[in-house]
């Protein structure tokens, strides 16, 4: 142990003492021999137990069949003329890059052209190859820049592909591993944010410049237009397209909500005079666009938190504010997203947790809407517009409708429905139902429950609780035939709960979940395990808790604050080590929602909660299932690894799962997915069937 330890030191700059107070600090090496042999130790003994269980094949088997059905929707993304998608299946573990004409995609039998076979890639260059995504050449979109990870990480190598001979450019545009971001600005001109070298990243692992690169020049010769500070989260660079308007738009984050504004051009960098906490949400007919987290006031006017507005743009960049209402949402609502065709803006609000949709135009000063006639009571997502046309692309589920694919004209707001997901289980045997649960402060918090119909209220149904509860992100009703085959259909409960920290309800729901408030998501999470168990719906012995990422660090809490309410925790890709979490990969970039722990007025609120300084010896604790990566370069896999040793250590049971390669998303293929479901599945009817 004392080399890895030896070895972190100089990799962290610590002192001996501090290093040697946490005796599993080792284990945050992602590849040291001595961490990958416990891993493996850990997942054998998992897979050895849980691959007996009855269920496990046929979870594994069903969820593979629903994963590479060739039924699946083919998910839209308009660029020029043609309609882009990236298909996996079988046949195609990796996936495949692919194209049609427009005109054709509305067709029952599609002729799709292969542009990209990852498999091959992989095959050919020995590599684990993800796709991670294709930036264009606007407007004709011959050209892209095709994103690449080793294993899912969130860092990618990026490669200049031609659309019409598809290949990859011998002497194209080429950047080496790194976060960042790139971006056309002419045919032989990039905006790029990457790793330029010793100093040009911040402490949160993400790029601090942002350059203009000139095609067949050497990359530290390109051109610094913006240079940020090292505690900085990241400067990023990107095309703000107005139809044939683009600006160079820089992104300062200097929090994770909060950033710096500014506009490249001529030369020169024009600071726009925007609250830091707002967000842009792109530019229509020379109306920046703009979402507010909190109240704005100016010339006389508020303007309420989690508004869009919207601004001249010509006139914000000779410092002039002319501000326009677009929407504020009420009490119940929060606008989850917001998409731009070539005339009209599209705003998907959501309201007490279902989605509608908006069609919004600009005239004379004053922004009109009118509401888009799509299905209700489930969850919209506006998947593609397109930027020469009124015409955009959407889809409607709820936990008990599979997927619709809907086409719309913003011109004429109407809607067609093109291709439905096919039913993988059969849903009417189940209802979904709504309540709202009290809180310890009083606060009233919704959730979905789905179960059967006619369930008995008996305490003895196995129920799942789902949550997450941070960075304002809105947990909404879901089509997932996995849980629907692998958990419903054996009597299981399902559970999405909407507490603090989300975007249910806007800024004020997540703000009031930050930081020193954060003690008010855990007791929204234990407010509904409470309705649950006094509805009679469940007991402890029958309770479980999933959660992934920030929601790893949700049932993290949970376990050890209330090991009396649960009998199941999933624990996936967890933040768990609060006291370093902010010295690992991207984790000091979260420091705006959790607090910075090395301040010890924020420490002391933080290790109040923080699951690995606060489980202990003696309590019974259950049996936690934990899920990690180890190609997950966004929230390290030290966090599970030193709390599953730590446990171990403490002679507790524990159920790990590593999976090699997959990133933060924790699965590169649809084989390692349904692995993940059948291991998940398994643990929770084993500790809450049985």
């Amino acid at each position: 142990m004392k080399k890895y330890t030896l070895l972190l030191l100089t990799f962290f700059g610590m002192t001996q003492s501090q290093a040697q107070e946490d005796q599993y600090l080792w284990l945050e090496e992602v590849d040291g021999d001595k961490a990958m042999e416990f891993v493996n130790e850990l997942n054998q003994n998992t897979f050895e137990e849980l691959s007996k269980w009855k269920s496990y094949k046929s979870i594994y088997n069903k969820s593979l069949e629903i994963y590479n059905s060739s039924d699946k929707i083919a998910t839209p993304s308009i660029r020029g003329k043609y309609i882009y998608n990236f298909w996996k299946d079988k046949d195609h573990v990796r996936g495949i890059w692919r194209r049609c004409l427009s005109s054709e995609y509305k067709n029952k039998n599609i002729q799709w052209e292969t542009l990209i076979d990852i498999d091959a890639m992989a095959k050919k260059d020995n590599v684990k190859w993800v796709f991670k995504g294709a930036v264009g050449l606007s407007p004709e979109y011959n050209r892209f820049l095709i994103q690449l990870s080793k294993g899912g990480g969130d860092a990618v190598e990026v490669r200049e592909f031609d659309a019409e001979k598809k290949q990859f450019l011998k002497d194209g545009f080429y950047l080496e591993e790194s976060k960042g971001s790139v971006a056309y600005l002419d045919e032989n001109t990039l905006i790029v944010s990457v790793d330029f070298g010793r100093g040009t990243m911040t402490t949160s692992g993400y790029p601090s410049q942002v350059r203009l690169w000139k095609r067949n020049t050497p990359l530290k010769e390109a051109k610094l237009l913006y240079e940020g500070r090292n505690k900085d989260v990241g400067i990023g660079g990107s095309i703000l397209r107005d139809n044939d308007t683009k600006y160079v738009y820089i992104s300062r984050a200097t929090t994770f909500f909060t950033s710096t504004k500014i506009i490249w051009k001529d030369g020169k960098t024009v600071e726009l005079d925007l609250p830091v906490d707002s967000q842009i949400n792109g530019i229509l007919n020379n109306q920046l666009l703009v979402k507010l987290k909190s109240d704005w006031q100016i010339f006389f006017k508020t303007y309420k938190s989690g508004s869009l507005v919207s601004l001249n743009m010509t006139e914000l960049l000779n410092g002039k504010k002319e501000v326009s209402l677009v929407l504020e949402p009420d009490a119940l609502s929060s606008i989850t997203s917001v998409a731009k065709t070539k005339n009209k803006l599209i705003i998907n609000l959501l309201t007490n947790v279902t989605s509608h949709l908006y069609n919004c135009s600009f005239n004379n000063g004053v922004w009109k809407r009118e509401e888009v006639k799509a299905p209700e009571l489930g969850t919209i997502e506006i998947e593609t517009s397109d930027e020469n046309s009124d015409e955009y692309y959407f889809t409607f589920e709820n936990f008990l409708t599979p997927s619709t694919l809907y086409v719309a004209d913003a011109s004429r707001n109407n809607v067609t429905p093109i291709k439905p997901l096919p039913s993988f289980f059969d849903a009417s045997n189940y209802e979904v139902k709504q309540y709202q649960a009290k809180s310890k402060d009083g606060t009233m918090v919704p959730y979905f429950m789905v179960a059967s119909k006619g369930m008995k209220l008996d305490g003895t149904n196995p129920t799942l609780i789902y949550a997450y509860g941070g960075f304002e992100i809105a947990e909404q009703p879901f089509y997932a035939a996995s849980y629907g085959d692998s958990w419903l259909k054996e009597g299981g409960v399902f559970v999405l709960a909407n507490i603090r920290g989300g975007g249910e309800f806007g800024p004020k729901w997540h703000q009031d979940g930050m930081k020193e408030k954060r003690q008010n998501v855990f007791d929204d999470l234990y407010a509904v395990s409470e309705d649950l168990i006094a509805k009679k719906v469940t007991t402890p012995q029958h309770l479980g808790v999933m959660g992934g990422s920030n929601g790893g660090l949700l049932v993290g809490v949970a376990f050890t604050q209330r090991p009396d309410l649960y009998n199941a925790v999933v624990c996936e890709v967890p933040l768990l080590d609060m006291q370093r979490y902010n010295k690992l990969l991207a984790g000091a970039s979260w420091m705006g929602e959790y607090g910075n722990p090395d301040v010890p007025a924020e420490w002391e609120y933080i290790q109040k909660y923080s699951p690995y300084q606060n489980v202990k010896e003696g309590v019974k604790y259950p049996e936690v299932l934990f899920i990690t990566s180890t190609r997950d370069d966004r929230v390290h896999p030290g966090h599970a690894r030193k709390m599953a040793a730590k446990m171990n250590d403490m002679g507790y049971k524990i159920y790990y799962y590593e999976n090699i390669e997959g990133g933060h998303a924790g699965s590169s293929t649809n084989d390692q997915l349904a692995k993940r479901n059948a291991i998940r599945f398994s643990y929770l009817l084993m500790k809450l069937k049985s």
